[in-house]
């Protein structure tokens, strides 16, 4: 009888990313184990009795305090970065920070807003803590290239003091220009935004509209209002964890030093429901085409909900947003597509006549065009490891069409 691996986990389940990868940890087994598994949330202190006695065959764990000592009793691991930078040596599991911070600068782009800022915790001893520079970094780039600039504001990590951080977070808020567009690094810092907006009296997202990152449906429903996330598709990333520390455990030498939890979409909520209020007409137009969002419209169906000339309005978009009233249409369709392709196992060809589309190929050429992948490409990438396509009445597979 072949020996049953043992792997210890030591991924925390308090926030929906660690729950995610534990997911996708399991799912692997389900598909390719069987595996047993030491779970220990509860701090180094007890993994370490269980390494001691030499009692598993891999692990998978954040890089926390103390990792080195963990990683050096020598057995297969998998690095799941938070703390610092990847670690030499061992694969890690790193999330898409530069996709980050760029989805975060075009959301708010798309909403109309003119100044901007970004908010972060600040580093700790022992935290490199780039994940959130880059995002950062990329955000403001983004920002800049579009005609604008990105004011930068650090949290301490601990909330330790956190009145007098409020104070200042909340003062600092009231400084900046308005309406404000702001991304946070994370979901946790965007809540302490959210209730900094509070104090200063401004009103979300009136006056400041705010992002995070992760897509934790408890913290983003904690605020008021609901709070919008770019999504990680940490399941997946999970996974391709285990999959990797199963290569490791059988001694495969070609395995990939880097997993990278890639940003699939935006989970838009009340937090940015702004549309440019400066101009009325085109106010009336971006929500108009946001509420249209799963229908193919015309930019003239545009133009009459704004109560506009198309010539006008057309120079409306270009002049504020930079871009047509048709590439806008195109942009929050196809972004409305994405999700639905990442968050439900729906046949290809039905998301497509859910959207307009009777054609599966003019549906894929139209995707492609705004996300430079086909449908089906896209949701094997970001979606479940396991997604298979559906088949059609006649048992042909949809995978078939192409799209």
């Amino acid at each position: 009888m072949a020996k049953i691996p043992k792997v210890v986990l030591l991924i925390e389940s308090s926030r929906a990313s660690g729950r995610a990868l534990l997911s996708g940890i399991a799912e692997y087994s389900h598909h390719q184990g069987p595996w047993s598994f030491l779970w220990e949330p509860g701090g180094l202190e007890k993994a370490r009795s269980l390494l001691k006695a030499g009692d598993a065959d891999g692990i998978i764990l954040r890089d926390v305090k103390g990792v080195e000592k963990i990683l050096a009793h020598g057995l297969p691991a998998v690095v799941v970065g938070h703390r610092q930078t990847e670690m030499s040596g061992w694969v890690n599991v790193v999330t898409d920070s530069p996709a980050i911070g760029r989805m975060g600068a075009e959301h708010l782009l798309g909403c109309g807003f003119q100044h901007f800022a970004f908010c972060s915790f600040e580093r700790t001893p022992g935290e490199s803590n780039t994940w959130s520079k880059i995002r950062e970094t990329h955000f403001a780039e983004r920002i800049r290239a579009a005609g604008f600039a990105a004011a930068h504001f650090e949290l301490a990590a601990s909330t330790a003091n956190w009145s007098r951080e409020l104070q200042q977070l909340s003062r600092w808020l009231a400084a900046l220009p308005k309406p404000l567009g702001l991304m946070a690094c994370n979901d946790d810092c965007s809540q302490r935004v959210m209730e900094a907006c509070k104090l200063a009296g401004l009103t979300v997202p009136d006056a400041v509209g705010v992002i995070g990152v992760d897509n934790d449906e408890v913290i983003c429903d904690l605020t008021d209002p609901p709070m919008s996330s770019i999504a990680i598709n940490f399941k997946r990333a999970g996974y391709e964890a285990a999959q990797a520390l199963d290569q490791l455990m059988k001694r495969v030498k070609s395995v990939p030093p880097r997993i990278t939890a890639q940003a699939s979409h935006i989970v838009a909520r009340r937090s940015t429901d702004f549309v440019a209020a400066a101009d009325p007409y085109l106010a009336k137009a971006l929500r108009f085409i946001r509420d249209q969002g799963r229908n193919l419209v015309a930019v003239d169906d545009v133009a009459r909900a704004a109560g506009l000339s198309r010539r006008a309005l057309e120079k409306r978009f270009r002049t504020f947003l930079e871009r047509s009233i048709l590439a806008e249409i195109r942009r929050v369709h196809t972004d409305q597509i994405a999700r639905v392709l990442v968050e439900t196992d729906l046949p290809v060809n039905q998301i497509a006549e859910l959207h307009g589309f009777d054609n599966p190929q003019h549906f894929a050429r139209y995707f492609r065009a705004g996300k430079k992948v086909t449908p089906l490409a896209y949701r094997q990438v970001f979606g479940s490891k396991h997604a298979r396509p559906r088949r059609s009445q006649n048992g042909d597979s949809f995978s078939q069409t192409g799209v």
